[in-house]
């Protein structure tokens, strides 16, 4: 991770992306054909995708987990509540699942997005100047691309790190809308405040050293990535978003409209998540993976786009401590529990992520201990 002086400001950058065009913009033109930058040939060799009438496997749903009832029926330190199961359940077999009763208001849901709505309305002219520079990837763009000749994604996306508030391109927050910029401090403050709710019940039921989750976390980096996936002439010849797992911990996922598109990869086929009204989507990135020493799994997902309507959401993403170092919970190694991932500092960890294309869970491979040679170059 490389840190710049901007006057008096330190400015942490955690990677870059080469610059692409708008989607958006190039989605507004009369076109029967996508250009071959954003023709995947590859998902003709995908697994299929589940539908309500397939035959051969229907999908349970994916888990629900109720926040307020988590939090008030879970005491003492061992798996004492029902929901507290089906959360321990939640990230072990399916590593997604969507909460209710989160706490955050429906106003404050409502405003946001009417925020992140307008902000994709916005001129090309004006989101140039919000536009991803070649040394940051934050900003309008898209991240993980790393060459001139790799397939692109059909989608923008805004990026942008929110928390902790040392960290803020401080220049690219004060050219966000007033408004815009007000509600998203709102709700970051809401969404660390769940995250650290999540992850304070996933120490109790991983009977992991709370104490120990709270350090690596209590200051996590936080990030926000504003999706738009316009509509596609040839959809089946596309994605949205590449498959990849999350390199976080937690991601937690607000749609803004009805229109589907997430896909998790479950038992070998990918299985469409319908997200409940003033629900968030919460899903294991592979930090959360690595702490549970491979207990719980992140999981392999996807956006797919269609021929009709826009797609939007909001990905609020959560880290540890910019300090902390990375690797299994010590509270949950011992000499019958080896750590099957290695040790590394946060920013090593992400900047070797953001460096990378993306690809399923490659760089979460990438950690683990059976991978490298045990004569300590790793």
């Amino acid at each position: 991770m490389d840190k710049e002086s901007v006057g008096e400001e330190e400015v942490v950058n955690f990677g870059k992306s080469l610059i692409v065009p708008s989607v958006q913009e190039l989605a507004k033109v009369a076109i029967n054909k996508i250009p071959p930058r954003y023709v995947r040939e590859d998902q003709k060799q995908d697994p299929p995708v589940i539908t309500s009438s397939d035959q051969v496997f229907v999908p349970p749903v994916v888990p629900v987990i109720d926040i307020q009832s988590l939090v008030s029926s879970s005491g003492g330190d061992h798996m004492d509540s029902h929901e507290l199961e089906r959360l321990h359940s939640a990230c072990k077999d399916w590593g997604f699942f969507q909460v209710v009763n989160h706490g955050v208001s429906v106003s404050l849901l409502e405003e946001f997005k009417s925020e992140v709505v307008y902000f994709f309305k916005l001129s090309l002219e004006d989101k140039k100047k919000l536009w991803q520079q070649p040394d940051n990837h934050q900003g309008f763009g898209q991240l993980f691309v790393v060459s001139e000749e790799q397939k692109l994604d059909w989608s923008d996306m805004f990026y942008i790190t929110t928390l902790p508030k040392s960290l803020r391109q401080t220049q690219l927050f004060d050219l966000l809308p007033p408004k815009l910029r007000e509600t998203m401090e709102a709700y970051s403050a809401e969404m660390k405040k769940l995250a650290m709710i999540i992850l304070s019940q996933m120490a109790k039921a991983l009977k992991m050293d709370n104490e120990e989750m709270k350090e690596l976390f209590s200051d996590g980096v936080q990030s926000m990535r504003m999706n738009y996936y316009p509509p596609c002439p040839e959809p089946d010849m596309a994605i949205g978003f590449t498959p990849h797992s999350d390199a976080v911990a937690l991601t937690i996922l607000y749609q803004l409209n009805d229109t589907q598109g997430l896909q998790i990869r479950k038992e070998g086929k990918w299985v469409p998540i319908k997200p409940l009204q003033n629900a968030f989507v919460v899903n294991i990135g592979d930090i959360m993976e690595i702490v549970s020493n491979g207990v719980y799994r992140s999981i392999e997902h996807r956006a797919t786009v269609n021929s009709r309507e826009e797609r939007m959401s909001i990905a609020t993403f959560y880290s540890s401590n910019l300090e902390s170092e990375l690797g299994p919970a010590r509270s949950l190694i011992g000499p019958n529990k080896p750590a099957v991932f290695r040790r590394v500092p946060f920013d090593k960890y992400f900047k070797d992520f953001f460096a990378r294309k993306l690809e399923g869970k490659s760089y979460l491979d990438f950690m683990k201990i059976e991978t490298h040679e045990e004569d300590g170059s790793s």
